[in-house]
């Protein structure tokens, strides 16, 4: 399981552009996870799935709300991984209101997530495999601090607790 010191793996996410510009076309454009980290801090938080309710209700609100916040504090972008296609995490975002705060990444196949080892299997309620929920910063590739939530638990990956340790790591 990825731990605090470690690289992230190596591998690819997609997002869905709604704007074409920047090298990227309108659509799912697939981004490499090490080129994309390289020389930034990122705050990613992972939740199981698009559209569920404490991801929908409470985990992404509280990062769209606390973007400017995390950015003051040293973060160069946000990242919300889930277990989704590229298109489910566009609509998602659309209705999160997350353009310019949050990038909505997808890991549609879970890739991203049996790599880090912080897979759910939510298979017997219908959903499959899916990532943990969690949060981390992320500083040049590398995870300066992880906050792994229990089974049904919301406590430790909301955004005040990664915003603090985002200030903590800046001073």
């Amino acid at each position: 399981m990825l731990k605090v010191g470690d690289k992230l793996p190596a591998g690819s996410l997609q997002e869905f552009i709604e704007v074409e510009g920047n090298g990227c076309s309108i659509g799912p454009n697939t981004f490499d996870i090490g080129k994309a980290t390289a020389g930034k801090t990122i705050a990613v938080f992972a939740l199981p799935g698009a559209y569920t309710p404490t991801c929908s209700a409470k985990h992404v609100p509280g990062y769209v709300e606390k973007a400017a916040e995390l950015k003051a504090a040293g973060v160069d972008e946000i990242w919300c991984v889930s277990v989704n296609d590229a298109f489910v995490m566009g609509a998602w975002g659309r209705d999160q209101k997350t353009a310019g705060k949050v990038r909505m990444m997808a890991d549609g196949s879970a890739d991203f997530a049996k790599a880090t080892g912080l897979t759910l299997d939510l298979t017997s309620r219908g959903m499959g495999l899916r990532s943990n929920r969690y949060s981390m910063l992320v500083v040049d590739g590398v995870v300066k601090s992880l906050n792994v939530e229990g089974p049904g638990k919301f406590e430790v990956s909301d955004a005040a607790t990664l915003l603090a340790q985002a200030k903590a790591q800046k001073a």
